[in-house]
């Protein structure tokens, strides 16, 4: 018999708000000394009061809104039982029964399938542990605790564990385009509960769940759900499966799962609204104040950039990953085109022209973004927020290649000047005598002085080797300091060499 995975997600996103969920402690504390961004109330000390902070509120409609969950028009908040060390009032804010939002789904990229979603709630988060193995000890930093979260429950949808990676990658984006998350997994900024268990091929009823926790990482999800589906189905081949709800770890070291406890279940946590915070109330005009406020999400970005511009899925994902490095590309295109409408002086015959060269000249502006812009970049340990590359001067870089002023050699000195100084593409042009040749006598010249002090090479090339032209055509290149166009040069050779 054949066995299928069933797995649905829990995810937490920390809010980046300024204080914490329900106080007013900074809630930016993750380089701070341990418990020094605390206060009575995220310390759980009797008779302090929560207030819940109104912009987690307002990104929790918001992340809602992005991910397709229809809004409620009230909330409300619920205290959830659980002792552990790490919970100072013995009990989370969290919301229960009232969720912000409900409902959604995410289309997973590159595939047609989607992943729908249960609901997202707000709550806030715990204070971090560190186990100390030197005297086996556990010490309580209470700086993380109360900081605003939104979890995302998915509904048992997801396939296969790659669906389940694709998609956690796909939400991290669309937290970043909201701007209201770092998503950084590594610094749990996004963390993840994956819950799964086997059911026999065709059946659609629902079998105790493993929820793996520890996964801190797009891969360590994957590799614990491949992990727990071999476990699961061996137990199933062998008659013995799963009959309880229970809590494992991954064991990044060991690669596999640990079990840590019998999961609770709901009645174990003892939900009931929370006394002392009203219940909030989402006017329709509110949420639609909110939802003006959303940016182009990844999905709609992915789908113009095929459209207008063609490119290849490559270089779109690079752009869509990378938002600012799209947005910077938009802000060219935007320049280019502005040279486009001064040069035809007329905003006909500029469409005109773009509907015929826009999509080869964005295709250049890409490439050369992608491939050379941040390559460089990277080789000065700088990011595109510190380069002092406007959109302005990279666009006039991309004008001088592309009204073949420069060659692609002497075009990456200017890029290279460009990141260093506040000088325009032009300046460093004209300064470091980088303008292409375009006097077909001078040129002719060089290509003969070339094959003159090469003669071997040269009977090489006219015995039918043309790929030795390139050592004649880098002589070329040397003599004229990078100004020859290289295409010219090399053809040229050839045709005096009847290559």
């Amino acid at each position: 018999m054949n066995y299928t995975p069933v797995i649905g997600l829990e995810i937490h996103v920390q809010l980046k708000t300024k204080s914490k969920m329900f106080c007013g402690c900074d809630n930016d504390a993750e380089h701070k000394a341990p418990n020094t961004a605390i206060c009575p109330v995220c310390t759980g000390q009797p008779g302090s009061l929560p207030v819940p902070n109104e912009q987690a509120v307002r990104w929790g409609i918001l992340a809602g809104r992005a991910l397709g969950c229809g809004v409620r028009s009230h909330s409300k908040f619920d205290r959830k039982h659980y002792f552990y060390p790490d919970l100072p009032k013995g009990y989370q804010i969290s919301q229960f029964d009232e969720p912000i939002g409900i409902g959604g789904e995410v289309a997973i990229p590159g595939t047609d399938r989607t992943v729908l979603l249960d609901h997202i709630h707000l709550e806030e988060d715990a204070a971090k542990l560190s186990h100390r193995e030197s005297d086996n000890a556990s010490l309580v930093d209470f700086n993380r605790a109360g900081t605003p979260l939104i979890e995302i429950v998915t509904q048992p949808t997801i396939q296969s564990p790659e669906d389940a990676k694709l998609f956690l990658q796909e939400l991290r984006l669309m937290m970043r385009y909201l701007d209201v998350s770092d998503a950084d997994m590594e610094k749990g900024h996004l963390r993840c509960d994956a819950n799964i268990s086997m059911r026999p091929e065709g059946e659609r009823d629902l079998y105790p769940k493993t929820e793996v926790k520890n996964l801190n990482s797009f891969r360590a999800v994957e590799r614990a759900l491949q992990y727990e589906i071999k476990r699961q189905k061996q137990l199933w081949l062998a008659g013995k499966p799963p009959m309880v709800q229970n809590t494992r770890r991954w064991n990044e070291a060991r690669q596999e799962t640990v079990v840590m406890r019998e999961k609770e279940t709901l009645a174990d946590y003892r939900y009931f609204p929370d006394p002392d915070i009203p219940r909030l109330h989402h006017p329709e005009e509110m949420v639609q104040e909110i939802e003006a406020m959303m940016p182009e999400m990844p999905a709609k970005r992915r789908m113009r950039y095929t459209e207008q511009y063609g490119f290849p899925e490559k270089d779109m994902e690079e752009l869509v990953e990378r938002k600012p490095l799209g947005d910077y590309f938009e802000q060219v295109i935007s320049e280019m085109r502005s040279w486009f409408e001064s040069e035809f002086q007329s905003q006909e015959k500029e469409e005109a022209q773009w509907e015929k060269d826009g999509r080869k000249l964005s295709a250049l502006v890409a490439n050369w973004l992608i491939n050379k812009f941040v390559k460089q970049l990277d080789d000065h340990g700088k990011t595109l927020k510190d380069a002092r590359v406007t959109p302005e001067n990279f666009a006039e870089l991309m004008k001088l290649i592309w009204q073949n002023k420069v060659n692609s050699k002497a075009a990456q000195v200017i890029l290279e000047e460009l990141i260093a100084t506040r000088k325009n593409p032009t300046e460093i042009m004209e300064h470091r005598g980088l303008v292409q040749m375009d006097d077909a006598g001078e040129l002719d010249a060089v290509v003969d002085e070339v094959i003159a002090a090469n003669e071997k090479v040269a009977a090489e090339i006219r015995a039918g080797n043309t790929k030795a032209a390139e050592a004649l055509l880098g002589q070329v290149m040397a003599k004229t300091k990078g100004r020859a166009n290289p295409q010219a040069a090399r053809e040229m050779i050839l045709k005096k060499l009847g290559g």
